[in-house]
This record gives C-alpha cells, structure tokens and sequence, in this order.
C-alpha cells in the first residue's frame, strides 16, 4: 500500500475545447490530432521538469516542482499547438484549454488528489480555447518571472472550496479561433492594444550592466590605444550572454530556433573579427540550417 502524504506542488490540467463535436465531426483525425498534441504536450512538460501524472480521454494533469516553469511550459504548449492549428480549417482545430494552481495536495504513490487539483481543472474549464488561467497563487510566484502579460478575471466559485479563488489569464499573443472567452475579461481590442513584453526585469537589468560595461570597455581601449581593438571580443562575449538571456526569457519565438540564430551570428562575427581571408563560418551555419530546417519540419 502507497502511504498518503502532503505537499505543496503546481498543478498543471488541460482538455481540448469541443472535443465531443471534433470526434462527431471526424473520429480518426481527432484521434490522430489528440495523439500528436498530447506527445508535444508530454515532451514540453519533461523539458520543463513536469511529469504526466494522468491522461483520461482528452484531458491531462500534470505536475512541477516549480511554478514558473509549470507556466512556461503551458505558453510553450500553447504556441506549438497553433503550428499544428495553422493549416486546418477554423472548425476543425484542436484548441487546448490550460488551468493552473499552486497548492497543498494530499498524494498516494504517483497520484495526486484533493482541492489544489480541484481549483486547477477548474480554472482550465474557465480558459479560452487556446488559453491559459492560473491562480492568485501562481500569479504571486510568476507576475515578475515571466515575460507575458495577466489580465485579472475576478474570483472563480470552485465546488466543495469555501473561498473564490482568484484568477488570471496569461496574455500569450495567441488569438483563440473558437470559444468564449472568460466574462470578466477584458475584451480583445484592449488585450491586443497592449504590447507585448519580450524581457522580463532580469534581462533588461543585464543588458543596462552589458551597456556600461561596454562603453568602459571602450574607453579603455581608446585611452591605450596601441593599434588593436581588442575590446571587440569581451563585448561580443558579453553580447552572447545578453542575447542567450532574452531568448530564454522571450515567447515570440521558438526558444531552440532563436538560441540557434544566435549561435549562428556568434559565429560569424568571431570569423569576421578573426579574419584571414576565409570565411570558414559557412560549414557551422550550413549545419545549424540543417538543425533549424528539419526543427521546422517535424513541427508541422
């Protein structure tokens, strides 16, 4: 026998928005969709520290240890899936709807039960397709670690809980294409009319140290000028470090691809302040194509 315990975890539940009318409208291919978006979804968890902790029919709980990662893997879910959306008709898309808590659980071998589960799968079934709701409580622990955007939804009533709980959407920049959105949020056009952030704090606070480190790098070759710029690599070094730190922070962007594009004009610029007449960067970035094309085309 399993001995139950308690602990706090973050709590991660999907299901697909009209399911039922999907599998009605074309059995075969919503299986065949539900078995590729539920792979990715698996894959993206595991990169995130998750684990798949039950599947039923369409739905999905899952759990990680952290929360912020819990909330990037569900926006890198949700950007994945509008690849796989991109070339089917607007009826005929499969649309997951993400909730996400932070709570105290009671757990039995690798289950998980109680409210904590409770307030997630309800905050997902409150979700617009292709959306994600989280709790006050993950909202506290992300608002500043995550590069996205919150709209405030008001308290959600959720069975057998004494207390609303108070909830989020997480503004990612995918427009749902079916679905109603959550009542107390705001409409479209003032979501749309806001920008989206592609730093948080921590990346802008190291491209303003990049900055003054930069010009004092500057200044000290200048003042010793000896007839060598060597300053150029510290601040490419530094440049790298900047630019890696925004693409691990950013979401408009696959994060490999952008993390590759950046290796690839790293190597470039060391051949070009490197120069001996040879422009031998053309064999690592003809591989890193190759890396980036067929990322591509096992994405569609």
């Amino acid at each position: 026998m399993n001995e139950m315990r308690r602990k706090l975890t973050t709590i991660f539940s999907a299901d697909v928005q009209d399911y039922t009318r999907l599998m009605g409208a074309d059995e075969e291919g919503t299986l065949a969709m539900l078995k590729w978006s539920r792979d990715a979804m698996s894959r993206l968890i595991d990169a995130h520290g998750g684990r798949v902790i039950n599947t039923w029919g369409d739905g999905l709980i899952a759990e990680f240890p952290s929360v912020v990662e819990a909330v990037r893997a569900a926006i890198d879910v949700q950007n994945e899936l509008v690849g796989m959306n991109a070339a089917r008709p607007a009826d005929g898309r499969m649309l997951y709807r993400i909730g996400i808590n932070l709570g105290d659980v009671l757990a039995e071998g690798d289950d998980i039960y109680g409210d904590g589960v409770n307030i997630a799968a309800r905050l997902q079934a409150s979700a617009p397709a292709g959306g994600i709701v989280i709790s006050n409580t993950v909202y506290d622990q992300v608002r500043n670690k995550v590069a996205v955007g919150f709209d405030f939804l008001g308290a959600l009533t959720v069975k057998n809980v004494s207390e609303a709980v108070p909830s989020y959407a997480v503004r990612i920049g995918v427009e749902p294409s079916a679905g109603p959105a959550p009542a107390a949020g705001p409409s479209p056009a003032v979501a749309a009319s806001e920008p989206v952030r592609l730093s948080d704090p921590r990346v802008r606070k190291m491209a303003g140290v990049f900055a003054v480190v930069a010009i004092a790098l500057l200044l000290i070759n200048l003042l010793s000028w000896q007839g060598v710029f060597w300053a150029a690599w510290p601040l490419l070094a530094l440049a790298f470090v900047v630019a890696m730190g925004w693409v691990r922070s950013q979401n408009r962007f696959d994060r490999r691809i952008a993390g590759i594009a950046v290796v690839g004009i790293g190597i470039v610029m060391i051949n070009l302040l490197s120069w001996h007449g040879v422009f031998w960067a053309i064999w690592p970035l003809l591989g890193l194509a190759v890396t980036v094309g067929l990322r591509w085309a096992m994405r569609r």
